[in-house]
C-alpha cells in the first residue's frame, strides 16, 4: 500500500479539493513530486498561493496519511487513486469526482451495466412494491445496484437486491470506521459479500450534514441510469438527479398522483424532461438496449457506407485512439448512456467498429 502514500497525503491537505489536487498532479508529474516539490516551484501553479504551499510543506498531511494507511491495513479497506484502473471508469472522467475512494467489499466497480436507485426516506407502500418489483425485474441483467444506503428505498433497494442475489454497492457520507444509520449495520454488512459499501471520506470522517449532497454527485456518476422512485421537490434524490443530468446519465422517474406529496419531485422531473417517466423496468432495458441479442461480426464491411453526423464523430474520437470504452466516449461527446450505446450499436451493425470486452470499442 506504499504506493498510495502520496495519493492519500494530497487529500489531508486543507481546502484541497478534487479539482485543485488534479491541477497539483498534472503539474507536478505525481502525488509523489507534488510533496517534493519546493515552494517556489508550487507558486508558479494557477491557483496555488503562499498559504497553500506553506500547508504542502508542512508535515501535517503526510503524518495523516500514515494514520490512514495503518486504517486501511487493520481493516483490509482497499483504497482507489483516480488514476488507477480499479478506480470506476464511469465516474473518473467528471473534474470534480473524488481524488481516492475507500471500498469494502467485493464488488466490481466497473461492472458492465450498474443502476442507481435513489429516492424517499418515508416511502409509500406502492414506492417500495414498485423499488422491489423493478429489481426483480432487472435480475436476468445481473446490474450492480448502487444506492446511498440511507432509510426508505435507499435501503430498499438494497435489501431487495440482496434478496435476489444481485450485487449491491452503499456510496456512504462518512469514512468506514462508522455506519450512518447505525441501524444499517446488518444490511452494510451482508453487501461485504455481494456487493460493499464505498466513499471518498477518510476512516474517521463523520457524518456532516455537508457531506450528503456531495456523496450524491459519486452515485450520479458511477451509475448507467439513475431511477428516482418517490421524493419530494426538494431533497437528495433531486441533488442525485441534478448531477446525474449534468453528467448526461440516463435518469427516470416514477410517476405519481398529481399533488401527493411522496410524488410531486418525480412529476416534476418528467415534467421538465429532467428524467424518462418509468412504469417498469422494462421502459430502462429498452432505452439502454439491454434487450437487444450481442451483436455476432463476421459480416464484411460495406464499401460505401452512409454515417451521419454523430457517426461520424463516434468514428473521429476512435481514430485518435487504438480503443476508449464506452464511458469515455459518452463523456467526450457529451451524450447520454441510451443515446451513445444506440449509436455505438448501429456502428456495430454498419460493420464500422467492434466492441472488446470491458465496453471497449476500435475502428473495424
Amino acid at each position: 500500500m506504499e504506493h498510495l502514500f502520496y495519493p492519500i497525503a494530497l487529500t489531508k491537505i486543507p481546502k484541497v479539493g478534487p479539482i485543485t489536487a488534479r491541477t497539483l498532479v498534472s503539474y507536478c508529474g505525481s502525488p509523489e513530486e507534488v510533496f517534493r516539490s519546493s515552494a517556489k516551484a508550487l507558486l508558479k501553479i494557477p491557483g496555488i498561493g503562499a498559504q497553500l504551499a506553506q500547508q504542502i510543506k508542512s508535515a501535517e498531511p503526510q503524518v495523516a496519511a500514515e494514520k490512514e494507511l495503518a486504517h486501511l491495513e487493520h481493516h483490509q479497506i482497499q483504497a482507489l487513486f483516480y488514476l488507477d484502473e480499479q478506480y470506476p471508469s464511469r465516474l473518473k472522467h467528471y473534474p470534480d469526482s473524488p481524488l481516492l475512494l475507500y471500498h469494502r467489499g467485493n464488488a466490481n466497480l466497473n461492472a458492465k451495466r450498474i443502476v442507481a436507485i435513489v429516492g424517499t426516506r418515508k416511502p409509500t407502500v406502492q414506492g417500495t412494491s414498485f423499488c422491489e418489483e423493478m429489481l426483480e425485474q432487472l435480475v436476468p441483467y445481473d446490474p450492480l445496484i448502487i444506492s446511498g444506503l440511507a432509510y426508505g428505498i435507499d435501503i430498499c433497494a438494497h435489501r431487495k437486491a440482496l434478496e435476489v442475489k444481485l450485487p449491491t454497492v452503499g456510496v456512504l457520507a462518512h469514512g468506514l470506521a462508522h455506519l450512518y444509520p447505525p441501524g444499517h449495520r446488518s444490511v452494510a454488512q451482508k453487501m461485504l459479500d455481494n456487493g460493499g459499501i464505498l466513499t471518498e471520506y477518510g476512516f474517521e470522517t463523520n457524518a456532516e450534514k455537508e457531506h450528503f449532497p456531495l456523496r450524491n454527485r459519486i452515485i450520479a456518476g458511477m451509475c448507467d441510469v439513475l431511477v428516482v422512485v418517490e421524493t419530494a421537490r426538494y431533497g437528495g434524490s433531486i441533488i442525485t438527479a441534478k448531477y446525474a443530468n449534468e453528467y448526461n446519465k440516463d435518469v427516470f422517474a416514477v410517476p405519481g398522483r398529481v399533488k401527493d406529496p411522496f410524488s410531486v419531485g418525480c412529476n416534476e422531473l418528467i415534467k421538465n424532461n429532467q428524467a424518462h417517466l418509468m412504469e417498469s423496468a422494462e421502459d430502462l432495458v429498452r432505452m439502454l438496449r439491454w434487450d437487444l441479442p450481442p451483436y455476432t461480426y463476421g459480416v464484411q464491411q460495406q464499401l460505401f457506407i452512409e454515417l451521419s453526423t454523430e457517426e461520424k464523430n463516434i468514428v473521429n474520437l476512435l481514430r485518435h485512439d487504438e480503443e476508449k470504452n464506452i464511458d469515455e466516449l459518452t463523456f467526450v461527446a457529451q451524450k447520454s448512456s441510451s443515446a451513445m450505446a444506440a449509436l455505438l450499436l448501429e456502428l456495430e451493425f454498419k460493420g464500422v467498429i467492434k466492441a472488446l470486452p470491458g465496453k471497449r470499442y476500435i475502428l473495424v
